[in-house]
């Protein structure tokens, strides 16, 4: 495959589940506010810094009011990573690689790129913010549906795959970053039945909420929440599980292609980390380093494999 059509894929993907992350964490910031609207300004700015544009958004407003924030993050074309902006960015690596992809997912993508064209044409009024974000959600699950079911299990899908899972892990560990450093007002909280709700308010904005409950019977304490998110393989959106999935795929391409190239390293390396680390190690080490780490070892091995596959080529 060529190295144009394999970061156009693994692009296209990295920038539909921005999109649906984005969606996610104002939903959780609009949820919280609501409950608690003496301190609705703090929620937002942890939104905003959660998906990594508070400099971008600093320079343009002076502070953090819901309409302001919802329409940077949703619509502003200045904001790289906004849900407009990044829907667009997929369309046209969908379009670049269109003859890579079935009927039925360039359908999908495009069909994302106009929906959300329309909807978000004017500011989203709060009151129909919930079913915005509902269709964003919605549309990125058409995509995903079309990819899983009608596309060949090969190299495209492999790349495919890994874009998905390395901006989903990206995603949950800032947000479970963000959470000590920016939700917490004092140290002193932690542990504390305020600690508890704004753990609850992460599991949610993951959509982790019922099942983290099902499988902890409610027992919400930090580390049964942190362990879940970072460590439970059986959870889609945990660090270990993203991981598995790139290590998976890799692996798929050094198969197919008969060699191996340096990310394979670094995803081992990666995985061997979370192999030897239960949640007491982590906290022993300190959540924020230890989560530091996987950030910057996931952005190493995302552009590890630009430069193994020669996207830019």
């Amino acid at each position: 495959m060529l190295g144009k059509t394999a970061g156009g894929l693994y692009w296209m993907l990295r920038f539909l589940e921005r999109c649906e992350n984005t969606a996610r964490l104002i939903e959780a910031g609009f949820r919280i506010a609501l409950t608690r609207s003496n301190d609705a300004e703090n929620e937002w700015k942890s939104v905003v810094t959660t998906a990594g544009v508070q400099p971008g958004y600093e320079a343009k407003y002076d502070g953090y009011v819901a309409t302001n924030v919802v329409d940077y993050l949703l619509r502003d074309p200045s904001n790289p990573s906004s849900v407009i902006s990044t829907a667009e960015k997929a369309r046209t690596n969908a379009r670049m690689v269109r003859t890579a992809l079935t009927t039925e997912v360039w359908e999908a993508v495009n069909e994302n790129w106009m929906s959300l064209k329309a909807i978000m044409a004017r500011p989203v009024a709060e009151t129909d913010l919930p079913a915005v974000l509902a269709e964003i959600r919605k549309h990125s699950a058409l995509v995903r549906g079309a990819l899983h079911g009608t596309m060949l299990r090969n190299d495209i899908y492999d790349f495919a795959q890994i874009g998905t899972a390395l901006e989903r892990a990206d995603n949950t560990a800032r947000i479970i970053d963000v959470k000590y450093y920016t939700l917490l007002p004092s140290a002193s909280f932690v542990g504390s039945p305020l600690d508890n709700v704004q753990w609850e308010t992460i599991l949610r904005s993951v959509s982790a909420h019922r099942s983290f409950r099902w499988l902890n019977q409610g027992d919400m304490t930090s580390s049964n929440i942190a362990d879940f998110l970072i460590l439970d393989a059986r959870f889609p959106r945990s660090l270990t599980f993203s991981s598995r999935i790139v290590e998976e795929n890799l692996e798929f391409l050094a198969k197919d292609y008969g060699f191996r190239m340096p990310c394979h390293d670094l995803i081992d390396a990666q995985r061997n980390k979370l192999r030897n680390h239960d949640i007491s190690s982590i906290f022993e080490e300190g959540l924020h380093n230890f989560i530091t780490d996987f950030i910057r070892d996931n952005n190493a091995i995302g552009a590890q494999i630009e430069q193994d596959y020669r996207f830019n080529e």
